[in-house]
C-alpha cells in the first residue's frame, strides 16, 4: 500500500513538472538589426532602436519570455554590486539567476522604398495654389531564428509592410511672399517601419508558440508565396 502511495505521489509530481515545463513560454532574445539598403532614414543608432522595438512588441504579445541582451552589462554590474556586500542581502540581485535564451532572433532590413507623387501645384486662384500629394513607403525585414543550443537556423522568413498617406498642400505667392503648410505628423516611413516590426513579432508568435501546423501559418505561407511571385515578376528571366 505504501509503495503504491509513493508511486502515485511520484507520478503526480512528474506530471506537474511536465505540465509546468510544457507551459513555459519560449525564452527569446533579439539582436541588433542590420541594414542592407540605402534608406535615407537609417543612422548609426537605428539598428539598436529596431532591436528595442521588436523586443517591446514581443513582450506586448505576452507569449514569450523576452530576455534583455542589449543592457546585459548593466544587469551583471548590479549583480556584482550585490555580491560586493554593499547592498542589503534581502534586496540584492543574486548571481546565477540570469536566464538563458532558447532562441536568438536576428533581423536585417533587406528592402526599403519610398516615393512621393503629386507636385502640390494643382489649381491656382488669385495667387493661391491647392494641390494634393501622395507619399508611400515599403519595407521588408529578413528574420532568422537561431537555436542557441545547436547554432542551427530553425526558421527564416521575410516580412513586409507598406504605408500610404495623402496630404493636402496649401501654398501662397503674393507680392513675392510664399509659404507651405503640409507637414505630416506621422510619416509613411515611420508607419511602414512600425508595421513591419509588428508583423515580425506576430510571425514569431505564430512560428514559435502556436506551431507550424496552426492556421496562422497558412496566412504567412500565402504572403510569402505572393512576395516571391512579385519578386520573380520584377526580374527579366531569359
Amino acid at each position: 500500500m505504501k509503495k503504491a502511495i509513493v508511486l502515485l505521489t511520484l507520478g503526480l509530481m512528474l506530471s506537474a513538472y511536465s505540465l509546468s515545463f510544457a507551459d513555459e513560454k519560449p525564452r527569446i532574445g533579439v539582436l541588433r538589426f542590420s541594414n542592407q539598403t540605402s534608406a535615407g532614414w537609417w543612422s548609426g543608432s537605428m539598428g539598436s532602436e529596431l532591436q528595442d522595438m521588436l523586443a517591446a512588441e514581443l513582450a506586448n504579445l505576452n507569449a514569450f519570455q523576452v530576455l534583455e541582451r542589449k543592457e546585459i552589462d548593466a544587469v551583471l554590474s548590479e549583480q556584482d554590486l550585490g555580491a560586493s556586500g554593499r547592498i542589503d542581502p534581502a534586496t540584492r540581485a543574486k548571481i546565477g539567476k540570469v536566464k538563458g535564451a532558447k532562441y536568438i532572433v536576428s533581423g536585417s532590413v533587406s528592402a526599403f522604398e519610398s516615393e512621393t507623387s503629386g507636385d502640390g501645384g494643382g489649381i491656382s486662384i488669385m495667387g493661391f495654389s491647392i494641390g494634393g500629394s501622395r507619399d508611400k513607403a515599403y519595407m521588408a525585414i529578413d528574420l532568422k531564428v537561431i537555436d542557441t543550443e545547436t547554432a542551427e537556423i530553425v526558421d527564416s522568413r521575410t516580412v513586409e509592410a507598406s504605408s500610404t498617406s495623402y496630404g493636402l498642400n496649401l501654398g501662397a505667392s503674393i507680392s513675392g511672399v510664399s509659404g507651405n503648410l503640409g507637414k505630416y505628423e506621422n510619416t509613411p516611413t515611420g508607419k511602414a517601419i512600425r508595421a513591419c516590426v509588428i508583423e515580425a513579432a506576430e510571425y514569431l508568435e505564430c512560428s514559435l508558440v502556436k506551431g507550424k501546423n496552426d492556421s496562422c501559418m497558412n496566412d504567412y505561407d500565402a504572403k510569402e508565396s505572393s512576395r516571391r511571385e512579385r519578386t520573380k515578376g520584377a526580374v527579366d528571366l531569359e
